[in-house]
């Protein structure tokens, strides 16, 4: 499991071009360098080697596509916050990264050590995560479980 420790760390000094930029990636991140160079007013090679620099400094992680899960048969969207032994933390955390149910996996402050969030194809299958995978896992202590009903907003990334 690819490890991100929240530290403080110097910011990165963004200009009005890499903000824009950043902007229009976030609401589309298939732009073209060209069209994106024409809305802010930079030329193609100069949005292309501002992109460039923002990946290597970390701003921009990567490009990816979102997909609907409901679109693809995955209806059940369940949240999860996991209490574990303090010695089990790391194996649980570095175990459930590999899990495909699981989108998102966080160390939290708090009552609960863990909080996760799963994408399920039906409630039988994720009756079987609980039972079979996280249930079986050394160290959970417990686990509190809550299914999404309606999504109101979601948003990938960060918007600026």
């Amino acid at each position: 499991m690819e490890q991100q420790p929240v530290t403080q760390q110097p910011a990165v000094q963004l200009d009005e071009y890499d903000l824009k930029i950043l902007d229009a990636l976030h609401d589309n991140g298939r732009i073209s360098y060209t069209d994106l160079g024409r809305d802010i007013g930079l030329s193609r090679v100069a949005v292309q080697s501002r992109i460039s620099a923002l990946m290597e400094h970390g701003v921009i992680e990567k490009f990816t596509a979102v997909i609907n899960p409901g679109k693809i048969g995955m209806s059940v969207s369940t949240f999860f916050n996991v209490d574990i032994e303090p010695q089990y933390l790391q194996q649980v955390a570095e175990s459930l990264a590999q899990e495909t149910e699981v989108t998102s996996l966080y160390h939290m402050t708090g009552p609960s050590k863990l909080h996760m969030h799963g994408i399920f194809k039906d409630f039988q299958e994720m009756e079987a995560f609980l039972v079979e995978k996280l249930y079986t896992m050394p160290g959970i202590v417990s686990v509190d479980c809550q299914m999404l009903i309606k999504r109101y907003k979601s948003r990938m990334g960060m918007k600026l």
